[in-house]
């Protein structure tokens, strides 16, 4: 069965993928020129008089201008100069975390690099999940094109002393990937194993030390994790700076989050008594996603999680839409997609509340490295 499925993922790659199995970075419009960089078609031609800037291409037999990713990147760094990591500033960690399985963790840890990347950051995705949705996602077939040396496993078992082996380039302009496959499970071996060979060793700390380098080379580095609280995932949210909590409006998934919480701050207490290590993080958000608007109890549960986590819920909430489920079918996101791929409300509805999200842990990012320039 397990070669049989890895025979039928390849070929239906190979189809959606077609005709060299591997995926390209989407090009954009004038329009959506102006929505990335906020500045209006009459800076924006000026600008490409000027010839400062790409012009963009004009496709054969006329039609619009578009713009590639990496050109559209170019533009986006420009006007938001005075947005972007100030020099001399580490790069921002952020996992996207949750116990549970199906609350779009893999799809918001995506997404939000890619947006983030849009504005005009280098990102660095990291992917911690054994079961590789987010390697996949990117077009990569981990056992056949990922093995075990090429994720993060010799860093946990101790064979490598940084993370920088691991980083591949990805169809992604300036977005770059550390995969994952089904062998970094080993992890959960390993860790306990050294930590119980050294007393002296901090099992916790070890991703933390890892991405220590590539902060420097990356503004953001977001951490996809496992639907558990495992040495990996505990390994993720020590390293992070800031969390971002997808959660379903159900009741299960709101009990499920109460759960994360209370086993993680058990966690967390005691590796502060063991080591005098408190924790502490720049900015936790709780991201409602799936969300039904037109359903009474999910109502009733959105209004829970803002009772009990105030402020952390961030004011965007993700609908559910065919349009995630259009994406995944082929390996993609929001950003993948063309208009085309649904209806214009739709895909309207979808493309705005991910835009909404990302800009709200932007304006976050900006917020963080104002506060580390003034310490």
């Amino acid at each position: 069965m397990s070669a049989r499925a890895e025979v039928a993922l390849e070929k239906i790659r190979g189809t959606l993928l077609s005709p060299d199995a591997r995926k390209s970075a989407p090009v954009f419009s004038i329009s959506q020129l102006e929505h990335f960089t906020g500045a209006d078609r009459n800076k924006i031609n000026y600008a490409a008089r000027k010839g400062e800037l790409p012009e963009g291409t004009m496709p054969d037999g006329g039609g619009r201008r578009t713009w590639t990713t990496e050109e559209l990147q170019k533009w986006t760094r420009h006007f938001r100069a005075d947005r972007l990591r100030p020099e001399g500033l580490a790069g921002i960690t952020i996992s996207v975390a949750n116990f549970k399985g199906g609350v779009t963790k893999t799809t918001t840890a995506a997404t939000l690099a890619q947006g983030l990347s849009l504005r005009g950051h280098k990102v660095l995705l990291v992917d911690v999940d054994p079961q590789a949705s987010l390697t996949t996602l990117f077009g990569l077939l981990p056992g056949v094109e990922i093995d075990e040396e090429h994720t993060l496993s010799p860093l946990f078992s101790g064979d490598a002393s940084d993370a920088r082996y691991a980083v591949r380039k990805t169809y992604w302009p300036d977005l770059d990937l550390i995969p994952a496959m089904t062998r970094l499970y080993a992890a959960e071996f390993k860790l306990p194993a050294r930590q119980k060979d050294n007393a002296d060793f901090e099992f916790w700390k070890v991703l933390d030390l890892g991405l220590d380098p590539l902060r420097d080379e990356y503004d953001v580095i977001v951490i996809d994790t496992p639907p558990s609280l495992s040495y990996t995932t505990i390994n993720a949210v020590m390293a992070s700076d800031g969390l971002v909590v997808p959660v379903p409006p159900s009741t299960l998934d709101f009990a499920s989050l109460s759960q994360f919480w209370s086993l993680y701050l058990d966690i967390a207490h005691s590796l502060s008594e063991l080591r005098g290590d408190a924790k502490k993080f720049e900015f936790v958000n709780i991201l409602a996603s799936r969300v039904d608007a037109n359903d009474a109890s999910s109502r009733i549960v959105r209004g829970w999680l803002r009772e009990v986590y105030a402020e952390r819920v961030l004011a965007t909430e993700i609908p559910r839409t065919s349009i995630a489920g259009t994406a995944a079918v082929g390996f993609g996101t929001v950003y993948d997609l063309p208009k085309s791929a649904a209806s214009a409300g739709t895909y309207a509805r979808a493309f705005d509340a991910y835009e909404a999200f990302i800009d709200e842990v932007d304006a976050q990012l900006q917020s963080v490295w104002a506060g580390w320039r003034d310490e």
